[in-house]
């Protein structure tokens, strides 16, 4: 690790990348009366949309393309501008990714506080963002900004996908494992970064690096069902898979990869409210063979974290499996 005398963005943040999202619980409350309003006139026919909280929305079209389209921002998570730049753009790809589909176009969201910060920071910012999507080989093209009191960035991307091979998080079967692309971790780094100033490389490389390799292995692999661990922690995501999908999800902690550093973030005290709000959402569906401290990793509130998916990938950890739904309504066991 190491230290940087650079302004520190994360201290006009009131929470930091993913672990700043509306708690799941209330975000379901919200949107329930979106769901299921019918159709509109107009091409397409929508594949994935609000129902199970997918990680992108999908709509197939006559030519036999599915469109891919999804929005994804947030406040500083390091306080480093340009990197943080490319951690929310990898992060916003993501979602793509996670359908199985192929990023072509994003444009900017950018919200700052002129009067607090220099523009040249917000510039550097946005070629964070322009440098990872030149990676993934996706056209950046303009966007929208607004003055705000709390800076945010983050993207709003389309993407192509086949409409016959998309991963889905309600298409999980019991009998297949559970691999998981990135390690764990990253939400209790950037709190100990929000309140000590270090800096984590191995976060900063985890959370930058895009999850286009992962989603290519998983659709060679065969998947069908994934999803990517981000503000809801993996405890979160796997819940939301396990329901879409009518199954249980059985983790096997022991085998759950971490990055350095990450216990010993945890027992400093460097948990966010969002990881805490996360845990509190799925207990009622959890039977935990693990302490707490297990449970908090669990839920940890990642930002740009690796793909979840419901089948063995090759070159990936396996940390559990998918087992045949529950009577009880629960969703996830964790064992030691």
């Amino acid at each position: 690790m190491t230290t940087t005398d650079a302004p520190r963005l994360t201290q006009y943040a009131h929470g930091g990348g993913c672990a700043c999202k509306i708690p799941p619980g209330e975000l379901e409350s919200v949107v329930a009366g979106l769901v299921g309003t019918g159709a509109p006139k107009g091409p397409g026919e929508l594949l994935v949309g609000l129902d199970d909280g997918d990680d992108a929305a999908v709509v197939s079209l006559a030519n036999g393309t599915a469109v891919v389209a999804t929005a994804d921002f947030f406040t500083p998570v390091v306080d480093d501008a340009y990197d943080w730049g490319r951690i929310a753009a990898a992060n916003a790809l993501s979602d793509v990714y996670a359908m199985g589909g192929t990023p072509v176009v994003a444009v900017n969201l950018l919200a700052w506080p002129r009067d607090l910060l220099p523009m040249e920071l917000a510039g550097e910012v946005l070629a964070g963002g322009l440098a990872v999507a030149r990676e993934a080989g996706c056209h950046l093209a303009g966007g929208h900004s607004v003055d705000d009191p709390e800076p945010k960035y983050g993207m709003a991307v389309t993407g192509i996908a086949d409409p016959d091979r998309l991963m889905r998080n309600d298409a999980g079967v019991a009998g297949v494992p559970l691999t998981l692309t990135k390690p764990l971790g990253i939400g209790v780094l950037n709190s100990r970064h929000k309140g000590t100033g270090e800096v984590f490389d191995e976060a900063v490389a985890a959370m930058t690096t895009l999850n286009l390799g992962a989603s290519i292995a998983a659709l060679k692999a065969g998947a069908v069902c994934a999803t990517d661990v981000t503000g809801f922690g993996l405890l979160g995501h796997l819940h939301k898979l396990a329901r879409a999908s009518g199954v249980t999800a059985r983790v096997e902690a022991s085998r759950v990869p971490y990055l350095g550093g990450a216990r010993q973030a945890l027992q400093g005290g460097y948990v966010s409210g969002g990881t805490r709000r996360n845990l509190d959402w799925v207990r009622p569906h959890l039977e935990a063979g693990v302490g707490e401290d297990e449970l908090l990793l669990l839920a940890d509130a990642q930002t740009s974290g690796g793909l979840l998916v419901a089948g063995e990938v090759p070159g990936y950890p396996v940390i559990g499996e998918l087992i045949p739904g529950r009577a009880d309504g629960v969703t996830l066991e964790v064992r030691a």
